[in-house]
């Protein structure tokens, strides 16, 4: 019998890369500018979302960040990215590269499986 885990309905992996305007501000700007602009904005019109953010740029040329969110579900996530969309972070500070949305083990969930592809060691 598969084992029920909390989890979130729907996952995504905004893989972005700094904009030559992001990289010239001063790093105490950065965080200015991303909580008073971006953070703010999140949190002001959306709920039911939690992010990650990992930074790539020491490994990979074409994206420099991946932004994970957890979304409780298809309505929240589309209301993060509206709220992003009207930030300066969608294609101002950053590039949006890709988006990549999925649900974590969908396919055990849909054939009444354990997850045999999320391994621990």
């Amino acid at each position: 019998m598969p084992t029920k885990e909390a989890e979130a309905t729907v996952t995504a992996f905004i893989l972005v890369k700094s904009t030559p305007e992001w990289l010239a501000m001063t790093v105490q700007e950065r965080v200015d500018a991303f909580t008073t602009q971006v953070v703010s904005a999140i949190e002001a019109k959306t709920t039911g979302v939690r992010s990650r953010f990992y930074d790539t740029e020491f490994y990979s040329a074409r994206v420099t960040d991946v932004w994970v969110w957890e979304a409780d579900d298809h309505r929240a996530y589309q209301l993060l990215i509206d709220a992003l969309r009207e930030t300066p972070f969608w294609d101002r500070y950053f590039e949006v590269v890709d988006l990549l949305v999925g649900t974590e083990n969908g396919y055990a969930r849909t054939y009444g499986l354990d997850p045999v592809a999320t391994i621990t060691t």
